[in-house]
């Protein structure tokens, strides 16, 4: 295995937060929930195919999702669809030039927008 130091060196690099404007982290933070949603969009076409076996299979289905861990998983799926929604919003943005300098501003109210959003649905999911 050919291991190049300057290689190594520049993928760890990859990962310091020193240095970085916050708003290049919603662009990370895009591209990760993107790559999750998309995990979740096979895995849901997975079951729905496993359900698609009849109705004993679709009962089973139904017992499995309402465990605390599957609810989690619908919480954490949730969340990923605000942030990339809303991140994504104002990534459109500064792409055509609107609020560019405002990019800092414009991550912390799309962080606080999303974390809102999932409170208020992980209070309908398990409190309510």
């Amino acid at each position: 295995m050919n291991t190049n130091p300057s290689v190594l060196m520049r993928t760890l690099r990859w990962f310091d937060p020193r240095g970085r404007a916050l708003s290049n982290f919603g662009f990370v933070l895009n591209r990760i929930t993107g790559l999750g949603l998309t995990l979740y969009l096979f895995l849901h076409l997975i079951v729905l195919g496993l359900i698609a076996r009849g109705p004993d299979a679709y009962n089973e289905f139904l017992r499995l999702i309402e465990s605390p861990i599957m609810k989690l998983g619908e919480l954490l799926v949730v969340a990923a669809l605000f942030i990339h929604g809303l991140n994504g919003i104002r990534i459109g943005l500064n792409s055509v030039g609107i609020a560019v300098p405002r990019q800092r501003e414009l991550f912390i109210g799309v962080l606080v927008l999303s974390v809102i959003a999932i409170a208020f649905f992980g209070w309908k999911m398990f409190l309510a």
